[in-house]
């Protein structure tokens, strides 16, 4: 059983950065894929970014530029670097990892506001 811990989030002014964690209980290097996901109030979890195992890198259109997904295998980690963040950025961010099956965060609360 994979476990996920997040750390990172909370509130932001717009324009300000973030960097969410995800912490795995085993070595990820055989993880295909590690993704962060959000969902917004009223509106369906969406994938926000992804990375597989081969470094390869998938973004969302909204946060292509501002954001930057990695992974450190030798620590177990992924990141998720928010950069120029805007009020609609605002959700519960989940990092997910793909093994066998999709294993999930507890999420975490990024909230970009004034």
């Amino acid at each position: 059983q994979v476990q996920l811990v997040q750390s990172g989030g909370g509130l932001v002014q717009p324009g300000g950065s973030q960097r969410l964690s995800c912490a795995a209980s085993e070595n990820i290097s055989g993880f295909y894929v590690m993704a962060w996901y959000r969902q917004a109030p009223g509106k369906q979890r969406e994938l926000v970014a992804s990375i597989t195992s081969g470094g390869s890198t998938n973004y969302v259109n909204s946060v292509k530029g501002r954001f930057t997904i990695s992974r450190d295998n030798a620590k177990n980690m992924m990141y998720l670097q928010m950069n120029s963040l805007k009020p609609e950025d605002t959700a519960v961010y989940y990092c997910g990892a793909l093994v066998t099956l999709w294993y999930w965060g507890q999420g975490t609360q990024v909230t970009v506001s004034s």
